[in-house]
């Protein structure tokens, strides 16, 4: 992952989980934190999937909702990878993120 400036691992690493406690401090209705475990499964989604899944766990969400927020987390926190297709885009948890993600989830 680059990030502007001149910074080492550990400070990348540090400047995604602050990123990301600020993200979830947002987090009212716990959609962002069943969000980020859906990617800690490893798996690529598609946005209408991801979509179904957050209203199978009960969220009232809108697709558009999901789609501005997933594109959030993948440009403003840079703890996604897209893949892009002629048809979806498909978003996946990078592999140097996981942890991060992890251990920010159990402390909050």
């Amino acid at each position: 992952m680059v990030l502007a400036g001149d910074h080492t691992a550990g400070n990348v690493d540090d400047i995604i989980k602050t990123r990301l406690i600020k993200f979830m401090i947002k987090d009212k209705k716990g959609i962002r934190k069943c969000l980020l475990r859906l990617f800690l499964q490893t798996k690529s989604y598609t946005t209408s999937e991801i979509y179904e899944h957050m209203v199978k766990q009960g969220f009232d969400v809108s697709y558009r909702g999901i789609y501005a927020l997933v594109g959030q987390m993948h440009s403003r926190l840079g703890i996604l990878r897209i893949y892009l297709t002629r048809e979806h885009r498909i978003y996946s948890l990078k592999e140097n993120c996981g942890n991060i993600v992890e251990m920010v989830l159990s402390t909050g």
